[in-house]
Protein backbone atom coordinates (compact mmCIF):
# COMPACT_ATOMS: atom_id res chain seq x y z
CA UNK A 1 0.00 0.00 0.00
CA UNK A 2 2.89 2.47 0.50
CA UNK A 3 3.77 1.66 -3.15
CA UNK A 4 0.25 2.62 -4.20
CA UNK A 5 0.46 5.92 -2.40
CA UNK A 6 3.92 6.52 -3.82
CA UNK A 7 2.66 5.87 -7.36
CA UNK A 8 -0.16 8.40 -6.90
CA UNK A 9 2.25 11.00 -5.52
CA UNK A 10 4.56 10.35 -8.46
CA UNK A 11 1.62 11.02 -10.80
CA UNK A 12 0.85 14.21 -8.98
CA UNK A 13 4.42 15.37 -9.48
CA UNK A 14 3.64 14.75 -13.18
CA UNK A 15 6.88 12.79 -13.51
CA UNK A 16 8.60 15.55 -15.50
CA UNK A 17 6.06 15.58 -18.32
CA UNK A 18 6.33 18.41 -20.85
CA UNK A 19 3.66 19.12 -23.47
CA UNK A 20 4.35 21.81 -26.08
CA UNK A 21 1.58 23.87 -27.63
CA UNK A 22 1.35 23.52 -30.55
CA UNK A 23 2.89 20.03 -30.61
CA UNK A 24 5.61 18.85 -32.99
CA UNK A 25 4.29 15.97 -35.06
CA UNK A 26 6.95 15.26 -37.71
CA UNK A 27 8.10 11.67 -37.84
CA UNK A 28 6.62 8.22 -37.34
CA UNK A 29 4.34 7.27 -34.44
CA UNK A 30 3.35 3.68 -33.67
CA UNK A 31 1.03 1.67 -31.41
CA UNK A 32 2.84 0.00 -28.52
CA UNK A 33 0.66 -3.12 -28.69
CA UNK A 34 -2.63 -4.52 -29.91
CA UNK A 35 -5.34 -1.85 -29.50
CA UNK A 36 -9.04 -2.48 -28.86
CA UNK A 37 -11.63 -0.05 -30.19
CA UNK A 38 -15.35 -0.14 -29.41
CA UNK A 39 -17.10 -2.76 -31.49
CA UNK A 40 -14.77 -4.50 -30.70
CA UNK A 41 -12.14 -3.80 -33.36
CA UNK A 42 -8.56 -4.98 -32.91
CA UNK A 43 -5.89 -2.91 -34.61
CA UNK A 44 -2.38 -1.49 -34.68
CA UNK A 45 -1.46 1.92 -36.13
CA UNK A 46 1.59 3.50 -37.75
CA UNK A 47 1.26 7.20 -38.64
CA UNK A 48 3.85 9.25 -40.50
CA UNK A 49 3.67 13.07 -40.43
CA UNK A 50 5.77 15.10 -42.85
CA UNK A 51 7.18 18.60 -42.33
CA UNK A 52 4.91 19.94 -45.11
CA UNK A 53 1.76 18.96 -43.13
CA UNK A 54 1.05 15.91 -45.31
CA UNK A 55 0.56 12.59 -43.53
CA UNK A 56 0.37 8.90 -44.38
CA UNK A 57 -1.43 6.79 -41.80
CA UNK A 58 -1.53 2.99 -41.77
CA UNK A 59 -4.21 1.13 -39.82
CA UNK A 60 -3.91 -2.65 -39.60
CA UNK A 61 -7.06 -4.56 -38.58
CA UNK A 62 -7.13 -8.09 -37.14
CA UNK A 63 -9.55 -10.90 -36.41
CA UNK A 64 -8.06 -11.53 -32.94
CA UNK A 65 -7.24 -9.56 -29.75
CA UNK A 66 -3.52 -10.47 -29.97
CA UNK A 67 -3.09 -8.83 -33.40
CA UNK A 68 -1.67 -11.99 -34.95
CA UNK A 69 -4.29 -12.70 -37.64
CA UNK A 70 -4.63 -9.67 -39.99
CA UNK A 71 -7.87 -9.11 -41.91
CA UNK A 72 -7.22 -5.88 -43.84
CA UNK A 73 -5.07 -2.75 -43.84
CA UNK A 74 -5.99 0.85 -44.62
CA UNK A 75 -3.62 3.39 -46.17
CA UNK A 76 -4.82 6.92 -45.41
CA UNK A 77 -3.24 9.96 -47.06
CA UNK A 78 -4.09 13.56 -46.38
CA UNK A 79 -3.11 16.91 -44.92
CA UNK A 80 -3.28 18.15 -41.33
CA UNK A 81 -3.33 21.75 -40.11
CA UNK A 82 -2.83 22.44 -36.41
CA UNK A 83 -5.03 25.24 -35.12
CA UNK A 84 -5.49 26.79 -31.69
CA UNK A 85 -5.30 25.31 -28.22
CA UNK A 86 -8.57 23.55 -27.39
CA UNK A 87 -10.75 25.45 -24.93
CA UNK A 88 -12.75 22.30 -24.23
CA UNK A 89 -9.92 19.80 -23.58
CA UNK A 90 -7.22 21.65 -21.69
CA UNK A 91 -3.71 20.82 -22.90
CA UNK A 92 -4.86 19.68 -26.37
CA UNK A 93 -4.51 21.37 -29.75
CA UNK A 94 -7.36 21.38 -32.25
CA UNK A 95 -6.60 20.48 -35.85
CA UNK A 96 -8.27 20.39 -39.27
CA UNK A 97 -7.57 17.51 -41.57
CA UNK A 98 -8.38 16.78 -45.16
CA UNK A 99 -8.30 13.26 -46.62
CA UNK A 100 -6.87 12.89 -50.13
CA UNK A 101 -7.30 9.15 -50.50
CA UNK A 102 -7.90 5.95 -48.55
CA UNK A 103 -6.97 2.53 -49.92
CA UNK A 104 -7.67 -0.95 -48.56
CA UNK A 105 -5.58 -4.11 -48.89
CA UNK A 106 -7.24 -7.41 -47.96
CA UNK A 107 -5.19 -10.13 -46.32
CA UNK A 108 -7.54 -13.01 -47.14
CA UNK A 109 -10.51 -13.97 -49.33
CA UNK A 110 -12.63 -14.05 -46.15
CA UNK A 111 -11.75 -10.42 -45.31
CA UNK A 112 -12.47 -9.33 -48.86
CA UNK A 113 -15.89 -11.02 -48.90
CA UNK A 114 -16.85 -9.57 -45.53
CA UNK A 115 -15.86 -5.97 -46.32
CA UNK A 116 -17.38 -6.11 -49.80
CA UNK A 117 -20.70 -7.23 -48.30
CA UNK A 118 -20.65 -4.37 -45.74
CA UNK A 119 -19.95 -1.85 -48.49
CA UNK A 120 -22.57 -3.24 -50.87
CA UNK A 121 -25.19 -3.22 -48.10
CA UNK A 122 -24.61 0.21 -46.60
CA UNK A 123 -23.30 2.39 -49.39
CA UNK A 124 -25.37 4.60 -51.60
CA UNK A 125 -24.86 5.32 -55.28
CA UNK A 126 -21.36 6.71 -54.85
CA UNK A 127 -20.04 3.33 -54.01
CA UNK A 128 -21.98 0.79 -56.02
CA UNK A 129 -19.92 -1.92 -57.64
CA UNK A 130 -17.01 -1.36 -55.24
CA UNK A 131 -16.13 -5.03 -55.74
CA UNK A 132 -17.94 -7.07 -58.36
CA UNK A 133 -19.52 -10.20 -56.80
CA UNK A 134 -17.36 -13.29 -57.07
CA UNK A 135 -14.21 -11.25 -57.61
CA UNK A 136 -11.40 -13.35 -56.21
CA UNK A 137 -8.89 -12.07 -53.71
CA UNK A 138 -5.60 -10.81 -55.09
CA UNK A 139 -2.83 -10.50 -52.50
CA UNK A 140 -1.21 -7.09 -52.66
CA UNK A 141 -4.02 -5.43 -54.62
CA UNK A 142 -4.93 -1.98 -53.31
CA UNK A 143 -8.57 -0.92 -53.73
CA UNK A 144 -9.56 2.71 -53.40
CA UNK A 145 -12.33 3.34 -50.85
CA UNK A 146 -12.04 7.13 -50.80
CA UNK A 147 -10.74 9.63 -53.30
CA UNK A 148 -11.07 13.40 -52.95
CA UNK A 149 -10.46 13.73 -56.71
CA UNK A 150 -13.28 11.49 -57.91
CA UNK A 151 -15.43 12.22 -54.83
CA UNK A 152 -15.79 8.49 -54.23
CA UNK A 153 -16.29 7.56 -50.56
CA UNK A 154 -17.04 4.00 -49.47
CA UNK A 155 -15.61 4.38 -45.96
CA UNK A 156 -18.85 4.70 -43.98
CA UNK A 157 -19.46 0.95 -44.17
CA UNK A 158 -16.14 0.37 -42.39
CA UNK A 159 -17.12 2.70 -39.55
CA UNK A 160 -14.07 4.65 -40.67
CA UNK A 161 -13.41 8.27 -39.81
CA UNK A 162 -10.20 10.14 -38.99
CA UNK A 163 -11.77 12.55 -36.50
CA UNK A 164 -9.08 11.39 -34.07
CA UNK A 165 -6.80 13.85 -35.91
CA UNK A 166 -8.94 16.80 -34.81
CA UNK A 167 -7.57 16.66 -31.22
CA UNK A 168 -3.82 16.31 -30.67
CA UNK A 169 -1.46 16.29 -27.69
CA UNK A 170 2.22 15.30 -27.52
CA UNK A 171 3.85 14.53 -24.17
CA UNK A 172 7.61 14.17 -23.60
CA UNK A 173 9.24 12.69 -20.56
CA UNK A 174 12.43 10.84 -19.67
CA UNK A 175 12.47 7.15 -18.81
CA UNK A 176 15.26 5.92 -16.51
CA UNK A 177 17.31 3.20 -18.21
CA UNK A 178 16.38 -0.19 -16.81
CA UNK A 179 19.65 -2.09 -17.13
CA UNK A 180 21.68 -1.84 -13.92
CA UNK A 181 24.92 -1.14 -15.81
CA UNK A 182 23.39 1.88 -17.56
CA UNK A 183 22.87 5.21 -15.93
CA UNK A 184 20.90 8.15 -17.23
CA UNK A 185 17.59 8.22 -19.03
CA UNK A 186 16.08 8.28 -22.48
CA UNK A 187 13.50 10.49 -24.10
CA UNK A 188 9.97 9.10 -24.57
CA UNK A 189 7.45 10.91 -26.77
CA UNK A 190 3.76 10.01 -26.74
CA UNK A 191 1.10 11.14 -29.20
CA UNK A 192 -2.45 11.38 -27.88
CA UNK A 193 -5.14 11.57 -30.58
CA UNK A 194 -8.89 12.02 -30.12
CA UNK A 195 -11.07 9.25 -28.68
CA UNK A 196 -13.36 7.01 -30.72
CA UNK A 197 -17.06 7.14 -29.77
CA UNK A 198 -18.24 4.01 -27.95
CA UNK A 199 -21.46 3.96 -29.99
CA UNK A 200 -20.77 2.76 -33.55
CA UNK A 201 -23.64 4.87 -34.93
CA UNK A 202 -22.11 8.06 -33.49
CA UNK A 203 -18.49 7.58 -34.41
CA UNK A 204 -18.75 8.97 -37.95
CA UNK A 205 -19.66 12.45 -36.77
CA UNK A 206 -18.33 12.55 -33.20
CA UNK A 207 -15.77 15.27 -32.47
CA UNK A 208 -13.41 13.98 -29.76
CA UNK A 209 -13.03 15.59 -26.34
CA UNK A 210 -10.92 12.79 -24.81
CA UNK A 211 -8.05 10.63 -26.06
CA UNK A 212 -7.42 7.06 -27.13
CA UNK A 213 -4.45 4.96 -26.07
CA UNK A 214 -1.32 6.97 -26.95
CA UNK A 215 1.04 6.08 -29.79
CA UNK A 216 4.77 6.50 -29.21
CA UNK A 217 7.50 7.94 -31.38
CA UNK A 218 9.19 5.20 -33.42
CA UNK A 219 12.51 6.81 -32.42
CA UNK A 220 11.75 7.80 -28.83
CA UNK A 221 9.66 5.09 -27.18
CA UNK A 222 9.64 3.22 -23.90
CA UNK A 223 12.01 0.26 -23.87
CA UNK A 224 11.53 -2.63 -24.10
CA UNK A 225 8.70 -2.47 -26.66
CA UNK A 226 8.69 -5.61 -28.82
CA UNK A 227 5.68 -4.36 -30.80
CA UNK A 228 7.14 -0.93 -31.65
CA UNK A 229 9.82 -2.11 -34.09
CA UNK A 230 7.53 -4.68 -35.72
CA UNK A 231 4.83 -2.06 -36.31
CA UNK A 232 7.20 0.66 -37.52
CA UNK A 233 8.72 -1.69 -40.14
CA UNK A 234 5.33 -2.91 -41.43
CA UNK A 235 3.50 -1.67 -44.52
CA UNK A 236 0.02 -2.25 -45.93
CA UNK A 237 1.17 -5.39 -47.77
CA UNK A 238 3.09 -6.76 -44.77
CA UNK A 239 0.96 -6.06 -41.69
CA UNK A 240 2.61 -6.42 -38.28
CA UNK A 241 2.18 -9.82 -36.61
CA UNK A 242 2.73 -9.25 -32.90
CA UNK A 243 4.60 -11.77 -30.72
CA UNK A 244 2.44 -14.46 -29.10
CA UNK A 245 1.63 -13.78 -25.44
CA UNK A 246 0.56 -16.32 -22.87
CA UNK A 247 -3.08 -15.84 -21.86
CA UNK A 248 -3.22 -15.17 -18.13
CA UNK A 249 -6.09 -16.08 -15.85
CA UNK A 250 -7.98 -13.09 -14.47
CA UNK A 251 -6.25 -12.18 -11.18
CA UNK A 252 -8.14 -9.27 -9.71
CA UNK A 253 -7.22 -9.38 -6.01
CA UNK A 254 -4.92 -6.66 -4.73
CA UNK A 255 -4.55 -2.93 -5.36
CA UNK A 256 -4.32 -1.15 -8.69
CA UNK A 257 -3.50 2.44 -9.54
CA UNK A 258 -3.42 4.75 -12.60
CA UNK A 259 -0.18 5.08 -14.55
CA UNK A 260 -1.06 8.50 -16.03
CA UNK A 261 -3.24 11.48 -15.39
CA UNK A 262 -6.27 10.23 -17.32
CA UNK A 263 -8.65 12.22 -19.48
CA UNK A 264 -12.30 11.38 -20.06
CA UNK A 265 -14.59 12.68 -22.78
CA UNK A 266 -16.58 15.66 -21.47
CA UNK A 267 -13.25 16.67 -20.02
CA UNK A 268 -12.57 15.24 -16.67
CA UNK A 269 -9.01 14.64 -15.51
CA UNK A 270 -8.51 11.97 -12.90
CA UNK A 271 -6.48 9.21 -11.34
CA UNK A 272 -8.00 5.99 -10.03
CA UNK A 273 -7.03 3.67 -7.21
CA UNK A 274 -8.85 0.35 -6.60
CA UNK A 275 -8.59 -2.52 -4.17
CA UNK A 276 -10.34 -5.85 -4.85
CA UNK A 277 -10.78 -8.43 -2.10
CA UNK A 278 -11.09 -11.79 -3.85
CA UNK A 279 -11.97 -13.68 -0.66
CA UNK A 280 -15.35 -11.94 -0.22
CA UNK A 281 -15.78 -10.24 -3.62
CA UNK A 282 -15.84 -6.71 -2.25
CA UNK A 283 -14.10 -3.73 -3.83
CA UNK A 284 -13.26 -0.14 -3.00
CA UNK A 285 -12.29 2.61 -5.38
CA UNK A 286 -10.92 6.12 -5.08
CA UNK A 287 -11.47 8.59 -7.90
CA UNK A 288 -9.31 11.67 -7.62
CA UNK A 289 -10.58 14.46 -9.89
CA UNK A 290 -8.58 17.44 -11.12
CA UNK A 291 -9.13 20.51 -13.24
CA UNK A 292 -5.89 20.25 -15.27
CA UNK A 293 -4.27 17.73 -17.68
CA UNK A 294 -1.33 16.99 -15.35
CA UNK A 295 -3.59 16.19 -12.36
CA UNK A 296 -2.09 18.88 -10.14
CA UNK A 297 -5.19 20.92 -9.19
CA UNK A 298 -7.57 18.71 -7.20
CA UNK A 299 -11.30 19.45 -7.44
CA UNK A 300 -12.91 16.54 -5.58
CA UNK A 301 -12.35 12.95 -4.52
CA UNK A 302 -14.87 10.13 -4.53
CA UNK A 303 -14.52 6.98 -2.48
CA UNK A 304 -16.92 4.20 -3.46
CA UNK A 305 -17.31 0.59 -2.35
CA UNK A 306 -19.49 -2.42 -2.93
CA UNK A 307 -19.26 -5.97 -4.22
CA UNK A 308 -18.78 -7.73 -7.55
CA UNK A 309 -19.78 -10.97 -9.26
CA UNK A 310 -17.63 -13.87 -10.37
CA UNK A 311 -16.37 -13.10 -13.90
CA UNK A 312 -17.29 -15.04 -17.02
CA UNK A 313 -15.32 -14.96 -20.30
CA UNK A 314 -16.76 -12.39 -22.72
CA UNK A 315 -18.28 -13.86 -25.87
CA UNK A 316 -18.15 -10.46 -27.55
CA UNK A 317 -14.62 -9.26 -26.73
CA UNK A 318 -12.26 -12.20 -26.83
CA UNK A 319 -9.72 -12.02 -24.01
CA UNK A 320 -12.08 -9.98 -21.83
CA UNK A 321 -14.03 -11.02 -18.71
CA UNK A 322 -17.59 -9.87 -18.01
CA UNK A 323 -18.43 -8.80 -14.48
CA UNK A 324 -21.13 -6.87 -12.66
CA UNK A 325 -20.23 -4.32 -9.98
CA UNK A 326 -22.60 -3.11 -7.34
CA UNK A 327 -21.86 0.23 -5.70
CA UNK A 328 -23.50 0.48 -2.30
CA UNK A 329 -21.62 3.24 -0.50
CA UNK A 330 -19.84 6.45 -1.46
CA UNK A 331 -18.15 9.42 0.18
CA UNK A 332 -17.13 12.71 -1.41
CA UNK A 333 -14.40 15.18 -0.45
CA UNK A 334 -14.55 18.56 -2.20
CA UNK A 335 -11.02 19.84 -2.76
CA UNK A 336 -11.58 23.35 -4.05
CA UNK A 337 -13.92 26.26 -3.51
CA UNK A 338 -15.75 25.80 -6.82
CA UNK A 339 -16.88 22.30 -5.88
CA UNK A 340 -17.78 23.40 -2.32
CA UNK A 341 -20.03 26.17 -3.71
CA UNK A 342 -21.64 23.77 -6.17
CA UNK A 343 -22.34 21.09 -3.53
CA UNK A 344 -23.64 23.63 -1.02
CA UNK A 345 -26.09 25.01 -3.56
CA UNK A 346 -27.42 21.58 -4.54
CA UNK A 347 -31.04 20.62 -3.83
CA UNK A 348 -31.46 19.68 -0.10
CA UNK A 349 -31.54 15.91 0.33
CA UNK A 350 -29.87 15.30 -3.06
CA UNK A 351 -26.21 15.25 -2.00
CA UNK A 352 -25.18 14.81 1.62
CA UNK A 353 -26.13 17.37 4.22
CA UNK A 354 -27.10 20.53 2.33
CA UNK A 355 -25.01 23.61 3.10
CA UNK A 356 -22.50 21.70 5.21
CA UNK A 357 -19.74 21.04 2.65
CA UNK A 358 -16.26 22.48 3.16
CA UNK A 359 -12.92 21.97 1.39
CA UNK A 360 -10.92 18.93 2.43
CA UNK A 361 -13.73 17.50 4.59
CA UNK A 362 -15.21 14.16 3.53
CA UNK A 363 -18.96 13.51 3.65
CA UNK A 364 -20.90 10.27 3.30
CA UNK A 365 -23.44 10.53 0.46
CA UNK A 366 -24.95 7.07 1.05
CA UNK A 367 -27.88 8.41 3.17
CA UNK A 368 -28.99 10.66 0.27
CA UNK A 369 -28.72 7.75 -2.22
CA UNK A 370 -25.77 9.38 -3.90
CA UNK A 371 -25.16 12.89 -5.15
CA UNK A 372 -27.30 14.29 -7.93
CA UNK A 373 -24.91 17.18 -8.66
CA UNK A 374 -22.07 14.73 -9.36
CA UNK A 375 -24.26 12.25 -11.21
CA UNK A 376 -23.84 9.51 -8.57
CA UNK A 377 -26.78 7.19 -7.90
CA UNK A 378 -26.79 4.65 -5.05
CA UNK A 379 -27.19 1.73 -4.94
CA UNK A 380 -26.14 1.18 -8.52
CA UNK A 381 -25.03 -1.74 -10.71
CA UNK A 382 -22.63 -1.49 -13.64
CA UNK A 383 -21.99 -4.17 -16.26
CA UNK A 384 -18.28 -4.28 -16.84
CA UNK A 385 -15.52 -5.68 -19.02
CA UNK A 386 -12.17 -6.48 -17.40
CA UNK A 387 -8.84 -7.85 -18.63
CA UNK A 388 -5.51 -8.46 -16.92
CA UNK A 389 -2.18 -8.56 -18.77
CA UNK A 390 1.51 -8.39 -18.08
CA UNK A 391 3.58 -5.63 -19.62
CA UNK A 392 7.05 -6.15 -21.11
CA UNK A 393 8.57 -5.64 -17.65
CA UNK A 394 6.37 -8.41 -16.19
CA UNK A 395 4.22 -5.96 -14.23
CA UNK A 396 0.51 -6.76 -13.91
CA UNK A 397 -1.89 -4.43 -15.71
CA UNK A 398 -5.65 -4.19 -15.26
CA UNK A 399 -7.88 -2.90 -18.06
CA UNK A 400 -11.41 -1.81 -17.08
CA UNK A 401 -14.12 -1.16 -19.70
CA UNK A 402 -14.29 2.20 -21.41
CA UNK A 403 -17.07 4.48 -20.17
CA UNK A 404 -19.88 5.32 -22.63
CA UNK A 405 -18.85 8.48 -24.49
CA UNK A 406 -22.27 10.07 -23.98
CA UNK A 407 -21.71 10.20 -20.22
CA UNK A 408 -24.32 7.56 -19.41
CA UNK A 409 -23.59 4.55 -17.23
CA UNK A 410 -23.25 0.89 -18.38
CA UNK A 411 -26.20 0.05 -16.15
CA UNK A 412 -27.68 -2.71 -18.31
CA UNK A 413 -26.02 -5.72 -19.95
CA UNK A 414 -26.54 -4.28 -23.46
CA UNK A 415 -24.46 -1.23 -22.48
CA UNK A 416 -21.49 -3.34 -21.38
CA UNK A 417 -18.26 -1.85 -22.83
CA UNK A 418 -16.49 -3.46 -25.82
CA UNK A 419 -13.21 -1.58 -25.34
CA UNK A 420 -10.98 -0.49 -22.45
CA UNK A 421 -9.75 2.54 -20.54
CA UNK A 422 -6.08 3.22 -19.89
CA UNK A 423 -4.62 0.36 -17.84
CA UNK A 424 -4.07 0.44 -14.08
CA UNK A 425 -0.88 -1.07 -12.68
CA UNK A 426 -0.79 -3.44 -9.73
CA UNK A 427 0.82 -1.70 -6.75
CA UNK A 428 0.02 -4.26 -4.02
CA UNK A 429 -0.68 -7.98 -4.24
CA UNK A 430 -3.63 -9.66 -2.53
CA UNK A 431 -1.63 -10.42 0.60
CA UNK A 432 -0.86 -6.74 1.09
CA UNK A 433 -4.49 -5.67 0.89
CA UNK A 434 -5.54 -3.05 3.37
CA UNK A 435 -9.08 -2.74 4.58
CA UNK A 436 -9.06 0.68 6.17
CA UNK A 437 -9.92 3.53 3.86
CA UNK A 438 -7.01 5.87 3.32
CA UNK A 439 -7.71 9.42 2.41
CA UNK A 440 -4.89 10.50 0.15
CA UNK A 441 -5.20 14.07 1.25
CA UNK A 442 -5.14 16.24 -1.84
CA UNK A 443 -3.64 13.44 -3.86
CA UNK A 444 -6.05 13.65 -6.54
CA UNK A 445 -9.28 13.22 -8.04
CA UNK A 446 -10.94 10.11 -9.27
CA UNK A 447 -13.34 10.26 -11.98
CA UNK A 448 -16.61 9.51 -13.30
CA UNK A 449 -15.30 7.35 -15.96
CA UNK A 450 -13.39 4.30 -14.94
CA UNK A 451 -15.43 4.20 -12.13
CA UNK A 452 -18.15 2.19 -10.81
CA UNK A 453 -21.26 4.19 -10.21
CA UNK A 454 -20.05 7.51 -11.19
CA UNK A 455 -21.33 9.40 -14.14
CA UNK A 456 -19.68 12.35 -15.83
CA UNK A 457 -20.85 15.64 -14.51
CA UNK A 458 -23.91 17.49 -15.68
CA UNK A 459 -23.19 19.77 -18.61
CA UNK A 460 -24.17 22.89 -16.69
CA UNK A 461 -21.48 22.14 -14.13
CA UNK A 462 -18.89 21.49 -16.86
CA UNK A 463 -19.71 24.85 -18.42
CA UNK A 464 -19.48 26.49 -15.03
CA UNK A 465 -16.03 24.93 -14.57
CA UNK A 466 -14.98 25.88 -18.14
CA UNK A 467 -15.83 29.51 -17.45
CA UNK A 468 -13.75 29.42 -14.29
CA UNK A 469 -10.79 28.00 -16.25
CA UNK A 470 -10.97 31.02 -18.48
CA UNK A 471 -10.33 33.10 -15.37
CA UNK A 472 -7.65 30.87 -13.90
CA UNK A 473 -5.49 30.29 -16.94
Amino acid sequence: EPRCRQQLRHLQDSAGIAARLPPRLEGRWVSTGCEVRPGPEFLTRSYLFYANRLFKALQFYYWDPSCRDPSYSLVIKGKLRLRQASWITRGATEADYHLHKVGIVFHSQKAMREVASWINQTSGEGCSGFLPPGRSWAPGALYEVLSAKTERDCTAALGFAMHELSLVRVERHYQPLLQPQQSGSQLVEELYLGDIHTDWGERLHYRPTGYQRPMQSALHHVHPCPACGIISRADEHHPPILPARAALPMQLSGSWVSTHCEVRPAVLFLTRYFTFHGNNHTWEGHYYHYSDPLCRQPTFTIYASGHYTQGIPSSKVRGGTEMAFKVTQARVTPMDQVTVVMLNSSEPGSCGLAGSWSAGVEQDITPTNGCLALGIKLPHTEYELFKTEQDTQERSLLYIGERPTDGSSPDSPDKRPTSYQAPLIQCAAASQEFSNYISLKYVGRKDANGNKALKPLPVAFLLFIALLFLRWD
